[in-house]
């Protein structure tokens, strides 16, 4: 059975860094393209970072304050969110596929965690 499970959400303050892992099982995981997405209430779910063995992508709006990167030896895949502003307030999600393409739509991936809060208080 393929899992994935995110950790490391919280309350943090504006300005303030947290770093997200999602432990994956059940896949060969060095070959994956991993994502990070969010969805804040009442908004649409939207891409935010991803990962796989030829490069990174980033949304425009987290470019330079985030830095997905991956254990491919612990099978995690890690978001550090530096700078942190109220926007960034959401469910964030981690989600994989063995497609080789870093796609930046929800359908682009077949497997997704169950989702850890971040808040950002002023």
């Amino acid at each position: 059975q393929v899992q994935l499970v995110e950790s490391g959400g919280g309350l943090v303050q504006a300005g303030g860094s947290l770093r997200l892992s999602c432990a994956a099982s059940g896949l060969t995981f060095s070959s994956l393209t991993l994502a990070w997405f969010r969805q804040a209430p009442g908004k649409e779910r939207e891409f935010v970072a991803t990962i796989s063995w030829s490069g990174k992508n980033y949304a425009d709006s987290v470019k330079g304050r985030f830095t997905v990167s991956r254990d491919n030896a612990k099978n995690t895949v890690y978001l550090q969110m530096d700078s942190l502003k109220l926007e960034d307030t959401a469910v964030y999600y981690c989600a994989a596929t063995p497609r080789v393409r870093r796609g930046s739509a929800s359908y682009d991936y077949d497997v997704w965690g169950q989702g850890t809060q971040v808040t950002v208080s002023s």
